[in-house]
């Protein structure tokens, strides 16, 4: 659903660069994110160490600012990676479905491959690849924090936990679900740091998703900025009020495990800590004038994954993802009630398993209203291997952030069920070779 005109040009030079890497037996060399694309910051990062915050491992946890001349809008962003609760998870031994940087924040990590390039946001541009070129976006220009992720909470626990290995084969671990102290933290000095603010946007990817959500309130109220904007990247907070709700379990073992009471505590009446998923009216009722977004593929089978696969044992592909839909449209059927919630959700890219759609490149994030398989005499029209066609009211990522964020508009679109992105030529080219660069990362 990309621009017919500059497709040709991408597919041609994606391939060039596809030629370019690899091998003579065909296959893909090892390759990173900075080989693909053209988006890693250059900021001029301060680094922040304050007294009393940790990691997971009892290290110091720190986090960056970068101080722009040109703006006193200001977007923080929490870092994504995942999320722990027991001894599996925690301990690594679930993989993928564990926690981000167990051993700790280093003191270069700003300069690291996941910070430069993970976040078009923060960086102020949508990144360029061979035939598509670096784009500013609307949060170009910004101010900007960057909030790493090591505590496996979603930056909102409060709880040090000794976790024993249930087979007794490994020594216990000590974790420290401490992100909340952490944020609060880090809140309270950017208070000082930056004192008066036009813009602020609290936005975060998968995990940090979820914190953008959870923290608003807070960070709202502590840095009082003119008018303040949400946006969760693929980290809802589904309701969940009672258990005939997909996410309860999910909920209920996180309140418990990450001692989320500390949390709930500090939110006004408007909030039912017996439904995290109320935290969405909550934040929409207290600040009518600021705007809040989510965007996040109907197909994500990422985060969708720690909502249910340990759950609900047997569950298979289809059956996660039928729930992520159930509790995703229960979600856009609670914000679409206030008038200053907007969504963007496309169905589905071949990228991160369809997780995320604000990290690493803008390619295939787009979403279209009116979205159908061509007709037969339609067949024709370019490109020739694509059978799906927008009709009308097709959004790019970039767009919808102008619309939302620059021009206070309200934005909504669900896209319906389509397979556009796996028969985009250009996208044929590009996703495997940023799944391979994730992989390796």
């Amino acid at each position: 659903m990309g621009s017919r005109s500059a497709l040709g040009a991408l597919r041609v030079g994606l391939v060039s660069a596809l030629l370019v890497m690899t091998t003579f037996t065909g296959r893909a060399s090892a390759i990173g994110i900075e080989d693909i694309v053209d988006g890693g910051n250059t900021y001029a990062w301060q680094r922040v160490e304050l007294p009393n915050t940790y990691c997971s491992n009892g290290s110091q946890y720190r986090f960056w600012y970068y101080d722009s001349p040109t703006s006193n809008n200001l977007l923080i962003s929490f870092e994504g990676g995942g999320a722990c609760w027991d001894y599996p998870s925690c301990s690594g031994q679930t993989g993928i479905l564990g926690a981000a940087n167990p051993n700790g924040i280093p003191t270069d990590y700003i300069t690291q491959l996941k910070a430069q390039y993970v976040s078009p946001l923060v960086n102020g541009a949508d990144p360029g690849i061979p035939g598509r070129s670096k784009t500013n976006i609307a949060t170009s220009g910004f101010d900007v924090v960057y909030m790493p992720y090591c505590t496996g909470d979603v930056h909102v626990g409060n709880r040090v936990v000794t976790y024993t290995d249930p087979t007794g084969a490994n020594p216990p671990i000590t974790f420290r679900h401490v992100g909340y102290q952490n944020t609060i933290a880090a809140l309270n000095f950017l208070k000082t740091r930056f004192p008066s603010i036009n813009k602020l946007l609290v936005t975060g990817f998968s995990a940090g998703g979820v914190a953008s959500s959870a923290v608003f309130y807070q960070a709202r109220r502590t840095l009082n900025p003119t008018r303040a904007y949400l946006l969760d990247d693929s980290g809802p907070i589904f309701p969940a009020p009672n258990a005939t709700y997909n996410s309860r379990p999910l909920h209920q073992l996180i309140t418990s495990q990450w001692n989320l009471a500390s949390l709930y505590a500090q939110l006004p009446a408007s909030f039912n800590p017996n439904d995290f998923g109320s935290i969405n009216a909550m934040v929409a009722t207290q600040f009518p004038n600021d705007k809040m977004a989510y965007t996040g593929y109907s197909s994500d089978y990422n985060f969708s994954r720690f909502s249910y696969e340990r759950f609900y044992p047997g569950i298979d592909q289809n059956g996660i993802l039928t729930k992520w839909r159930q509790d995703q449209t229960n979600y856009i059927n609670q914000v679409k009630n206030y008038a200053n919630w907007s969504y963007h959700v496309p169905w589905h890219r071949p990228i991160n398993d369809s997780h995320c759609s604000a990290i690493i490149t803008f390619i295939g994030s787009h979403a279209c209203s009116n979205i159908r398989k061509k007709y037969w005499y339609e067949s024709l029209e370019w490109p020739w291997t694509q059978s799906w066609k927008c009709v009308s009211g097709f959004t790019p990522m970039e767009t919808f952030l102008t619309n939302w964020l620059t021009n206070n508009q309200q934005s909504r679109i669900v896209e319906k069920e389509n397979y556009y992105n796996n028969e985009d030529p250009g996208m044929q080219i590009v996703a495997p070779l940023i799944n391979d660069a994730l992989a390796g990362a």
